[in-house]
């Protein structure tokens, strides 16, 4: 071993068996940050890992290889005697540096249980044996003995006493901070953290100017909230009370922001505390709000349906240390947290108008509540998409109002496991997922929600990736204003009637400081006061809505009419150059046999020489609309080739595995066609495109559903935003989805889109809701949603067995003319023979007209509604006049009698009959479950439905 390049430092160092703990504690120090170890060192445990085996490898290893190399030492070996001093190091002192090593290593990993951070003192005092000092084997003889502070003090003393490394750690990790991080695997993260925490040392100091705009802050936080609650009397307003440093905490995220050249801030938040953001952070007149609360609302409010206060959003221009900036409140309704990938969506779009691919000009901020953070899955949902491709927004800051109460059920900042409110310690434990930092601090140290609001900030500019800031604080009053809270939290309660409020411990301490003067406080709450009396804003004020060269004006999309007419032909030579275009493979590509075949069909079909099926008219609609300048983004967890294997957008080199998406190409330079294959979430990821498409009307947001009832996991974003966000908020949404739907004896999953449901969410022409039949009104649907000068949500009820079905397909003039027909009529018969019209949509049609076919059936006109709703109308009464001898009007359907289109529709067409006509209806017979299980069962029920729609049905009186 003479030759080994570090025998020097094997034989200068003390590697006995005595020191083991010492190499140990060392060992330990280099794998949270090799940086912070000795250049030899460092070197030396690189050589001596195995660098295919997990960083973490056993230590005894190490020990191991280190008393072997120890007995290897060459006997009568001459070395220096600063060499000689070294090896001379006293093993007991050995043993006690790495005792100091771990116990600041402890204090990292473990300081924040012990930290100060619940204002009322009412959570558990826990117990942590790994942070006191004999635990390690230190005691009181060693406190004033000078250790290596390796790299507790980054850049500072290189030794200290132990009395005052243990000052140290314990006021960076055990007082009104406690920070969560050394989870983290990027040890540049971990190695930042460090340095901007423990760099501090001592409290962090602010100039005293500065802490006078945190106790103006408090002030205003504190003011609107006395000033409602004495002037509106028991109305809700969900009070910020006992949480009011989250204003100061916002203010420094604008400030941050300014600093930074962002341009836009995006904020998601539930109630409590809204009212006090909308006039203390984004400027909204104190006038309006309290308009608001006397019942006064403008003209175009009362346009809409409205919604509550505490739920409304608000977009406005504020200035921040003399820079413009953008703030957006995103509306939400009472489901807390389903704000968040609404939010992020809304941010991933103003980003890629910006082509702000790091996320340095929009930043998404989310503010929860506790119990909501812990309780709500979506919020898991959407941390899974903060680095997923085509999600991710660089980083949301995120704060928690931790008010250790979930509506009426304590909710304590450190739980101990089986608690009422969460199984994990913490409410931000799930932050732990994506190895985001939680920096817990005490809602009543103002300057440390400061602090750590600047540094999340600072981290999250850095790294990109989300960060948690918990507030841990109190509720004041109940769950709303006029709740009782002292019912089912008795201790809390009594401890908050006897807590100052945070503006008065503040005011105490600045004046004790002597950096405000004794008094002043009474003087600066009269001015606030006195600014609401006036309905002026004293502490921020908005510029109203300035605009920028990225804003959007959604005045042009919401003036136009389900029906107005929209040109979405295109000429063949479009569809020919545009397949040319998507057709050409990068040299040398291999496609898969299958996909080969899907490719070389869809050449016949461009040239006229196939008939085109459902995958060729979807991919054409989206190239023509790209060359028009649209932008398409697709979504869901197999869209890219299709979960029928039909779409093929993207297309994989069977070979090398390499992918290739031909719709990016068309406009290669702005990128407008995005396929994204997600993960498996449908709330989360619905969420995120309905964010995305209420921001970005020249893009065709769709999110498609694996199959239709896949949807069901993200039914409050269809029922609290797509169906009735316009209703509530006067938000426009051009978001179209996309639900498999279709009875192929595939049993109770997978059948049904839920049809009924959409429907019954429909009223003043909120939404659509239709079900192409063939290629072409696919081609023309997708077209006019954006050619239209409208945007409404559309939701389509698409096919499974039709994509290959040999009678649904269509022709190069069903794209080069027409448009998208609400209503098919039956030109295959003698309109004057028609006795009976059956009324049907979708997949059903096929079964039927085959059926016709076999049974020679001339008095049957089938008719397909492609739109169900709006509602079409004209062209219902002219489809009844068309059949002058008809008797009968049979709605039709594969769905069971309570479920599908007929209890939504059967209003409907009843109300255009004519005296002669007799209203039937053939379904299968209701059911609890969309569809049985079997298929042969499932067969008879489907030849029953066929049967009844040609020559049977029951009246449409009859209760089943």
């Amino acid at each position: 071993m003479s030759g080994n390049k570090y025998q020097s430092l094997i034989e200068s160092s003390s590697i006995q068996g005595a020191n083991a703990n010492y190499v140990e504690a060392y060992y330990e120090q280099f794998l949270e940050d090799p940086e912070s170890v000795d250049p030899s060192w460092r070197a030396y445990f690189r050589l001596i890992q195995d660098q295919n085996a997990p960083r973490e490898i056993a230590h005894s290893d190490v020990l191991a290889r280190f008393e072997k190399l120890a007995r290897e030492k060459k006997p009568g070996m001459v070395v220096s005697s600063a060499s000689a001093a070294q090896s001379s190091f006293d093993a007991r002192a050995a043993e006690k540096q790495a005792a100091v090593l771990r116990l600041v290593n402890y204090y990292r990993v473990r300081g924040h249980q012990a930290a100060r951070l619940d204002p009322l003192n009412i959570s558990p005092q826990v117990i942590v044996p790994d942070l006191d000092p004999a635990f390690h084997g230190l005691g009181a003889d060693d406190m004033d003995t000078v250790f290596n502070t390796g790299s507790l003090m980054h850049g500072g003393p290189d030794r200290l006493p132990l009395r005052e490394i243990i000052r140290i750690i314990k006021n960076v990790y055990t007082d009104t901070i406690g920070a969560e991080y050394m989870y983290i695997t990027e040890t540049a993260q971990k190695r930042w953290i460090q340095k901007r925490l423990e760099g501090q040392a001592f409290k962090p100091k602010i100039a005293v100017e500065a802490k006078r705009d945190v106790l103006k802050q408090l002030v205003a936080a504190e003011g609107i909230e006395r000033y409602l609650h004495n002037k509106y009397v028991g109305q809700k307003r969900f009070s910020l009370e006992g949480g009011d440093a989250l204003i100061p905490a916002m203010d420094e995220v604008l400030r941050g922001a300014a600093v930074r050249d962002v341009e836009e801030v995006v904020i998601g938040m539930a109630h409590r505390g809204r009212l006090n953001m909308l006039v203390n952070v984004l400027g909204k007149s104190p006038k309006d709000l309290f308009a608001e609360f006397e019942g006064k609302y403008s003209a175009e409010s009362l346009s809409r349906a409205g919604d509550v206060k505490y739920h409304m959003g608000f977009s406005t221009d504020v200035e921040v240390a003399g820079k413009r900036l953008h703030m957006v409140l995103a509306f939400n309704p009472s489901h807390l947290e389903i704000v968040n990938p609404v939010v992020e969506g809304s941010v991933k779009a103003r980003q890629t108008r910006r082509n702000d691919e790091r996320g340095d000009r929009v930043v998404p901020v989310l503010i929860h509540g506790d119990a909501a953070f812990a309780g709500q899955g979506v919020v898991m949902e959407t941390m899974q998409l903060s680095h997923a491709k085509g999600y991710g927004t660089g980083g949301t800051l995120h704060i928690i109002v931790n008010n250790q109460i979930g509506f009426t059920t304590p909710n304590p900042i450190e739980a101990l496991p089986g608690h009422d409110s969460r199984t994990s310690r913490y409410c931000t434990d799930l932050a732990k997922m994506v190895e985001a930092p939680v920096f817990h601090v005490n809602g009543d140290d103002p300057e440390a929600v400061v602090f750590v609001t600047r540094l999340a900030m600072d981290f999250r500019n850095e790294f990109h990736k989300d960060v948690i800031v918990d507030i841990c604080c109190y509720r004041r009053l109940g769950h709303n204003e006029a709740d009782e809270p002292s019912v089912t939290s008795p201790q809390m309660y009594e401890a908050v009637k006897k807590q100052p409020t945070t503006m008065a411990l503040y005011a105490r301490k600045l004046e004790e400081e002597g950096a405000i003067a004794k008094g002043e406080i009474d003087t600066l709450v009269r001015a606030y006061r006195e600014g609401l009396d006036n309905g002026v804003n004293i502490a921020r004020t908005t510029l109203g809505l300035v605009g920028n060269k990225y804003t959007v004006n959604w005045a042009s999309y919401t003036q136009g009419q389900w029906d107005s007419p929209a040109e979405t032909a295109v000429s063949v030579d479009t569809i020919r150059a545009a397949h040319a275009r998507i057709a050409k493979l990068p040299d040398g590509f291999t496609l898969h046999p299958r996909v080969k075949k899907i490719y070389e069909d869809r050449a016949k079909m461009a040239a006229g020489e196939l008939a085109m099926d459902w995958g060729f008219a979807e991919t054409m609609a989206y190239a023509t609309l790209v060359n028009e300048g649209f932008s398409v983004r697709l979504s869901g967890q197999d869209v890219r080739r299709g979960t029928f294997f039909h779409r093929h957008a993207t297309v994989h080199d069977s070979v090398t595995g390499d992918s290739y998406t031909a719709l990016r190409h068309l406009d290669p330079d702005k990128n407008r066609f995005v396929a994204t294959d997600t993960l498996l979430s449908e709330e989360g990821v619905l969420g995120f495109e309905y964010g995305y498409s209420t921001t970005d009307p020249d893009c065709l947001v769709i999110w498609e559903a694996q199959f239709g009832d896949f949807a069901n996991g993200a039914q409050v974003v269809f029922d609290q935003f797509i169906a009735s966000g316009q209703a509530k908020w006067g938000r426009a949404c051009g978001l179209a989805v996309f639900l498999p739907h279709g009875y192929e004896g595939q049993g109770p999953e997978h059948s049904s889109g839920r049809l009924e449901r959409w429907l019954q969410l429909c009223a003043g022409n909120n939404q659509q809701v239709c079900v192409p039949s063939t290629p072409a009104q696919m081609f023309h649907m997708l077209r006019r949603q954006m050619k239209r000068g409208l945007r409404l949500p559309l939701i389509v009820m698409t096919p499974k067995s039709l994509l290959r079905h040999p009678l649904s397909v269509s022709t190069l003039d069903d794209l080069t003319q027409g448009r998208f027909q609400p209503i098919i009529a039956d030109t295959e018969v003698d309109a004057s023979k028609v006795t009976r019209i059956v009324l049907c949509s979708g997949k059903v049609y096929f079964d039927l007209y085959q059926a016709r076919l076999k049974e020679q059936l001339d008095n049957v006109a089938l008719v397909r509604i492609e739109q169900l709703y709006p509602f079409p109308r004209a062209d219902y009464e002219q489809v009844l006049a068309a059949y002058p001898n008809a008797k009968e009007v049979v709605w039709c359907q594969e769905e069971p009698e309570n479920q599908g289109a007929w209890y939504q529709i059967k209003h409907r067409l009843s109300a255009y009959l004519k005296p002669e006509h007799a209203l039937l209806y053939a379904t299968r017979p209701g059911m609890s479950t969309t569809a049985v299980g079997y298929l042969k069962v499932h067969n008879q029920e489907q030849d029953a439905v066929i049967r009844g729609g040609l020559t049977g049905g029951k009246p449409a009186g009859h209760n089943a």
